[in-house]
């Protein structure tokens, strides 16, 4: 297969120059592309003058990781594609096993290898960690990472198994299946946007696979850190809409109106905590979402009608265990 390794970066030389030689040195069978995201720092002038084997794409503005991909994926030619974060180290191999399940099986759509922290070398990485899952209610975790427990990394889930998502952080997807699906959803600008792929490709007969036997070290939070209030409002906006946009109508009816409600808990609980900024950033989530409706609507109903549930949807939430029974690990 043809491999591209695209790498989306905005005002990140600093995180260029110490990630993407890794990134070079371990990928002698693709090509390396790093699309600016209308950068104002000096990322294209290091880019020119330290890594002129990499190609570069230059946008005008930024288009958030969403549409910014969609972009710059229209002008690259491959057969995989490799998302990866400008803040990730790669290493030897890295490349073999997920391309090798893509070459073998044309159902999958995208692979995700093992994520590790770059800072605590010997845990998983939250975002992604050893393959992402998703709740009934439409809360993701991954094995490794349930909300903000991670666990280190003993072999435990080192065994190729399918997922619900895989981590934009580093995702290979297949060319044409991204293609096919509509790619990113522009609209949602940037967090849980892989979900939602994931989420469409599957709903297309799709399959979504994670594997162990490719590493990399995830440093995370390198754009936006994880408590940010825009980073919460995109959370909380975005998972509105892929749930909008992906469930079988009746399951709709029963999620959506009880993921709203603890939508509301958690905003009081922001507030009475004393941090009026998340909680606004809720609010806001939310009336975004409602103004929204029509559009998304819209979009529904140009999806594929075999929306169903898939085995890697946890038929329990994640909220009551982790809150009420006090499980935070994957096996619990």
């Amino acid at each position: 297969m043809k491999i591209a390794v695209v790498i989306l970066n905005w005002n990140g030389a600093k995180l260029l120059s110490k990630f993407l030689p890794s990134v070079v040195a371990q990928s002698p069978t693709a090509v390396v592309v790093v699309a600016d995201n209308g950068s104002t720092d000096d990322s294209v002038a290091l880019l020119q003058r330290d890594f002129p084997a990499v190609q570069c794409i230059r946008m005008e503005q930024n288009y958030g990781f969403a549409d910014g991909y969609n972009r710059t994926l229209q002008q690259v030619e491959a057969d995989c594609y490799v998302l990866l974060n400008s803040d990730v180290e790669v290493t030897a191999n890295w490349l073999t096993a997920p391309v090798e399940i893509l070459a073998s099986n044309p159902r999958v759509a995208a692979v995700q290898p093992k994520i590790r922290s770059f800072t605590h070398r010997n845990e998983f990485e939250y975002a992604g960690a050893a393959g992402g899952f998703i709740d009934r209610l439409g809360y993701p975790l991954c094995r490794g990472r349930v909300l903000d427990t991670v666990e280190g990394d003993c072999g435990q889930y080192d065994s190729d198994i399918s997922v619900f998502w895989a981590s934009g952080a580093c995702m290979f997807v297949r060319a044409s299946a991204f293609h096919e699906a509509g790619g990113f959803d522009a609209g949602f600008w940037a967090h849980m946007e892989e979900i939602d792929l994931c989420w469409r490709l599957k709903n297309r007969g799709y399959s979504i696979r994670y594997t162990p036997r490719s590493v990399v070290y995830h440093l995370g939070g390198a754009t936006l850190a994880y408590n940010n209030p825009q980073k919460l409002f995109l959370n909380f906006r975005n998972s509105l809409f892929m749930l909008f946009k992906n469930l079988p109508r009746r399951a709709l009816l029963l999620t959506l109106p009880l993921r709203m409600l603890l939508d509301g808990v958690a905003a009081l609980q922001f507030l009475f905590g004393g941090n009026g900024r998340a909680f606004n950033a809720v609010i806001r989530a939310h009336a975004a979402f409602y103004r929204a409706l029509p559009a998304l609507w819209h979009t529904r109903r140009q999806l594929p009608k075999s929306r169903k549930r898939f085995p890697e949807m946890l038929n329990t939430s994640i909220i009551w265990q982790y809150y009420i029974r006090k499980r935070r690990t994957w096996p619990q």
